[in-house]
């Protein structure tokens, strides 16, 4: 897959999972995930890079929007499907992990 899966990285996926086929913009990712800045836009490069993502910017003229403009970025069909596959995983390697520790944490009688 070639995306190293961090919390950072699996909390953008996530949330780009909500809405798939969706565009996201940087500023409502960060308050979605929680991730700032200087995390979340090295995220979307690498996802970008190995092709779970595409990015556009709008065309949209900044002092019309009254903002500046908005990059969007877009799940691919191939990011879709390694983000729920490495969800997934993620889930359930935490579940066992939850499990395995509950049951060490509880006493033997």
């Amino acid at each position: 897959m070639g995306v190293r899966i961090t919390v950072p990285v699996a909390k953008v996926l996530a949330v780009l999972l909500n809405e798939p086929d969706g565009e996201h913009y940087g500023l409502r990712l960060m308050q979605q995930t929680g991730v700032a800045s200087g995390t979340l836009y090295p995220v979307l490069a690498r996802l970008q890079d190995a092709g779970w993502l595409t990015a556009r910017w709008e065309d949209e003229d900044p002092a019309e929007a009254g903002r500046p403009v908005r990059r969007y970025y877009q799940l691919t069909a191939e990011g879709v499907t390694h983000a729920r596959a490495v969800l997934a995983e993620l889930r359930a390697t935490t579940t066992v992990a939850d499990t395995t520790a509950s049951a060490q944490a509880r006493p033997a009688w």
